[in-house]
């Protein structure tokens, strides 16, 4: 578990907490960084139970007390539903924006993504890669890309399909990501698009 005395010291804009599992940080730790800057969550890490070494899919026990201090948060379709109870789109980022998230970034894979923030639901279209190589670590790569793009002062919709370009790339590629912004950018203007329902 990381602790408050271990984060003191660091001063940043955005602070993206990606979880292996529910505990790494405490609902305490995550509201004394919200007073230092904006949060960021991929709910993946706080969804895992581990039992007799196997991992299991659970609701998460302090969402509620947690997500009312988090700016960003995903979640693929799977994690949408059991944080939520909503397999619908539109129900469960409503909502996740209750319980307090500033913006809801709802993955969905190949089927595009959709960023909500209390008005307007964003449709981020999945660009078509040439070839799915790897696709460990694209929500990483997505969350980065989405939060980059934020903190550099873009908005939503521009900031989603930077997200989803660069983890196109990313996928058509063994390992992180290791392209450039000029190869994100040229992605998102050249690329077939596949834009999300709602």
């Amino acid at each position: 578990m990381f602790t408050i005395e271990q984060l003191k010291d660091i001063n940043a804009k955005v602070y993206l907490l990606g979880a292996l599992l529910a505990d790494d940080f405490s609902p305490d730790f995550v509201k004394y960084l919200s007073t230092k800057g904006q949060i960021a969550i991929d709910s993946q890490g706080y969804l895992r139970e581990v039992r007799n070494e196997k991992v299991y899919a659970r609701d998460w026990s302090d969402k509620k007390e947690i997500l009312k201090n988090v700016t960003f948060l995903k979640a693929n379709e799977l994690e949408m539903e059991i944080l939520t109870g909503y397999s619908d789109t539109k129900k469960a980022a409503q909502q996740l924006f209750d319980w307090g998230v500033k913006e809801v970034i709802l993955t969905f894979g190949s089927l595009g993504s959709v960023v909500y923030d209390g008005k307007t639901f964003y449709r981020i279209p999945a660009y078509v890669p040439s070839e799915v190589v790897d696709a460990t670590g694209c929500g990483d790569t997505y969350m980065t890309g989405y939060l980059y793009q934020r903190s550099k002062g873009a908005g939503i919709e521009e900031s989603g399909y930077f997200a989803a370009a660069m983890a196109t790339i990313k996928i058509e590629n063994m390992g992180p990501f290791d392209g450039t912004k000029e190869d994100v950018e040229n992605r998102i203007k050249t690329s077939e698009k596949i834009l999300p329902r709602l």
